[in-house]
């Protein structure tokens, strides 16, 4: 059984600088607020998978510099940091993998903007990267990906990338063919980082599930909390 890390790529949240495309409808403190939420939630995601597989590890793979001790607050107490490097988001990408790579036989990233991403994925994702030398995918319903897994670094894989746009899944693939590499995919699940995908996000935890999702989402006690009280605080601000 293989080691594996799964990384959560992020930055430690700051108003107005987490999460700036959910204002509106959120106030920036309360983009910094849900980051540090979804954060709390995937990390919890993260450990309770480690508990249950003494070869995945938990760390974050963060920005900037100079912001540990707020970040480990949000971060069960076995997670470690490591720091991104300058440069795009592949450049950053690939470094973190390349890092991991050193001590791990395989590595996951995942975005921090899928706080109820199940562990069922996560759980596939360790297991396809066990198998062998491919690069494996869970898309996202926006074009891109939830979480990258490898066993062996593959720079080409982060290389002319229009990153933040719907092409970002299509062109790692193309990527992948060019290098004669396997793409695995694993369920998809979706990410959280504008008004029509937080209304999908508050449809999931404080209604019903939309049916688009494959399966049931983790706990996010955090994000449940932050959304309910953002709520309440609405309504009586109405009254």
């Amino acid at each position: 059984m293989g080691k594996v890390a799964i990384g959560i790529m992020c930055k430690t949240p700051a108003p107005g600088k987490s999460k700036t495309r959910l204002s509106p409808p959120l106030q920036p403190d309360e983009c910094a607020g849900i980051s540090a939420c979804f954060i709390r939630d995937l990390s919890r995601t993260i450990a309770w998978l480690a508990q249950a597989d003494e070869g995945v590890a938990g760390c974050a793979v963060y920005t900037p510099v100079g912001s540990e001790t707020a970040l480990l607050s949000l971060l069960p107490e076995d997670f470690v940091l490591l720091p991104q490097v300058e440069g795009d988001f592949g450049e950053r990408l690939f470094h973190g993998i390349d890092a991991l790579l050193q001590t791990h036989d395989g590595v996951l990233l995942v975005n921090s903007d899928s706080p109820t991403l199940p562990p069922e994925i996560l759980r596939a994702a360790v297991e396809a990267v066990r198998k062998g030398d491919s690069v494996v995918l869970s898309p996202a319903e926006d074009g891109g990906y939830t979480l990258i897994g490898l066993s062996r670094p593959h720079r080409r894989l982060f290389e002319e990338i229009e990153w933040s746009t719907e092409t970002v899944y299509r062109r790692t693939c193309e990527r992948a063919a060019e290098i004669g590499l396997p793409v695995v995919d694993v369920p998809p699940w979706y990410d959280v980082d504008d008004a029509a995908s937080l209304r999908v996000l508050e449809d999931e935890l404080l209604g019903v599930a939309p049916v688009s999702l494959p399966m049931k989402g983790a706990d996010a006690p955090a994000t449940r909390r932050f959304l309910l009280e953002r709520n309440r605080a609405s309504v009586l601000a109405a009254d």
